[in-house]
């Protein structure tokens, strides 16, 4: 796989990644509302690559070429992110005090990122027709293969981008609780009409 393919497809991902959406909107809310970033973007990271594996293993060309499977996927991500919009909308998020949180609070925000990236058809459809571009079927490496380097580049670049977003947020919305709180509303609306938009896209 020429190195060159890496670094093209790298910078076009860079560009994907800063445009705002869910993955900003999750990261943003949990910013503000847990002592540790670090459980959100575990989950954004798992759920891309699982994605990864997915568009790898020929899986995603099969989902994608099933309109009811595409469908389904499409129903059930929106759902997803408009149910998680609903919560953070209406229990918007404080600053915490590190006075000790709940045992399962990490694992249950690690759970909801890998459902808000791993569930968006979006980001599957994306892989399917970012991925295949920069691979070279006649290189020395199988395209699934190559499919997977460039899809953990992705990755592993979302979890740097959204670690420093994250933990951006908590710092400076920490003495401002007001601040804190229009950042979670603000961040449950846009899950919401994100959520809306993909169902009503698709269903259209």
């Amino acid at each position: 796989m020429a190195v060159s393919s890496l670094f093209a497809f790298w910078a076009v991902a860079v560009l994907l990644i800063i445009v705002p959406g869910a993955d900003w909107a999750f990261t943003l809310s949990a910013g503000v509302a847990g002592r540790s970033v670090l459980p959100a973007v575990g989950g954004l990271t798992l759920g891309y690559a699982l994605v990864t594996s997915v568009v790898a293993a020929g899986v995603g060309a099969l989902v994608a070429g099933s309109p009811p499977a595409l469908t389904g996927l499409t129903l059930l991500g929106g759902a997803y992110l408009g149910w998680h919009g609903v919560r953070t909308l209406t229990h918007p998020a404080t600053v915490e005090v590190d006075t000790g949180s709940p045992a399962g609070r990490p694992l249950d925000t690690l759970v909801k990122g890998i459902g808000v990236s791993g569930l968006n058809p979006k980001g599957l459809l994306i892989f399917l027709a970012l991925l295949p571009q920069f691979t070279d079927p006649r290189g020395g490496w199988p395209v699934g293969a190559q499919i997977a380097v460039l899809g953990a580049a992705f990755t592993l670049t979302c979890a740097a981008f959204y670690l420093g977003l994250g933990t951006f947020a908590r710092t400076v919305l920490r003495a401002r609780p007001s601040a804190a709180r229009a950042v979670g509303r603000l961040s449950g609306s846009a899950m919401i009409a994100i959520g809306v938009l993909l169902v009503v896209e698709r269903l259209a």
